[in-house]
């Protein structure tokens, strides 16, 4: 190998409100030998992901916390530079949940193999992967949007809010996307065809351009954010709404516990159905997901924006970019060129 140098990203304190880099060490570490039935992964692209932050509380949630003084850990695409596995071979493509370093082994469990001739590779941490899986099954599964309703879905310029815009319009839907500039209000109407987007920093008040966005009022309302947002949305649900809680990135880098309206009135006189999920729910289904994104895909029917910060070194800027309203689409990391390219 001619790239000896291997590096990894350690949680080595807890945040307090919005991480900083303080929170993060960069340590230079030797590139390890894998063992039998292991593969030497070259990290290519890897992820950032709003979920990550509530995994840095040292709280119970659906996964652990990550460990301090230990490598925060997501969504990696990679190149097998060394195989000791009957599965793999040296120059295979394979994505996994991995830890942040420039080179790391795995079990041939842990990883599954990639085809770079049917999408880009990095799709595979995107619109055909978990963002992209998460506003699939949501969306379908609780939300189940019929032609004609009105779908609405906050942090919509995210990788999965314009996902399920997307999908919700193939379902014949009315869709209202909730975004924060009006560079994001302009790519989601006159690219991804939204109906209608408001800017929630321009908004004034969020109520009253709601109400005007949506007249008839609120069928399906997809939640990434939570908040004022999301208690503007759930006051003009229609009956029999359907609330998919997706998640929470307004709370995520809060202090204390945040107050607001109570909302189960609301559900109560409008036989409304709000269920929190997470995409490992539907980890038997995946296959089916993922081949219907495919489809629709190669089809013209998804289109997709990736934001790609390049350097491994800048990895923690990308990751708190999240919390600015930075990207548009999914966040990614480039690291390294794949060595067939």
């Amino acid at each position: 190998m001619t790239e000896q140098k291997n590096q990894h990203i350690l949680l080595t304190s807890r945040p307090k409100g919005m991480p900083s880099m303080e929170n993060f060490t960069f340590e230079d570490i030797e590139i390890p030998e894998p063992q039998n039935g292991q593969v030497l992964l070259k990290t290519l692209y890897l992820s950032v992901d709003p979920y990550m932050r509530g995994r840095m509380n040292d709280t119970k949630s659906y996964v652990p916390p990550f460990e301090l003084n230990q490598p925060v850990s997501g969504g990696i695409v990679a190149e097998v530079v060394q195989s000791r596995s009957g599965e793999f071979e040296e120059g295979d493509l394979v994505i996994g949940n991995l830890p942040w370093a420039l080179y790391t082994t795995a079990g041939e469990q842990e990883v599954r193999k990639l085809d770079p001739e049917l999408a880009p590779i990095t799709t595979n941490l995107g619109i055909l992967g978990m963002p992209g899986l998460t506003a699939y099954f949501g969306l379908l599964d609780i939300g189940n949007p019929q032609e004609g309703e009105t779908v609405v879905v906050s942090g919509a310029a995210g990788a999965v809010g314009s996902t399920v815009g997307q999908i919700a319009k193939i379902k014949g839907a009315r869709v209202v996307g909730i975004a924060g500039s009006e560079e994001k209000v302009n790519y989601l109407k006159n690219e991804l065809g939204f109906d209608a987007v408001v800017n929630y920093r321009e908004a004034g008040n969020i109520r009253q351009a709601l109400k005007e966005a949506c007249p008839d009022g609120v069928d399906v309302y997809f939640d990434n954010v939570g908040g004022e947002i999301s208690d503007a949305v759930i006051s003009l649900l229609n009956k029999y709404a359907r609330i998919p809680l997706c998640g929470q990135i307004s709370l995520y880098n809060l202090e204390k516990q945040d107050v607001g309206p109570r909302i189960q009135g609301q559900l109560l006189i409008n036989s409304a159905l709000i269920k929190g999920f997470i995409v490992s729910n539907y980890a038997s289904q995946f296959g089916e997901g993922a081949k219907q994104l495919g489809q629709w895909l190669q089809e013209g029917k998804l289109k997709y924006e990736e934001n790609v910060v390049e350097g491994f070194e800048n990895t923690i800027d990308a990751f708190l970019g999240l919390f600015k309203g930075e990207n548009l689409g999914k966040q990614l990391v480039k690291v390294a060129e794949p060595s067939q390219s």
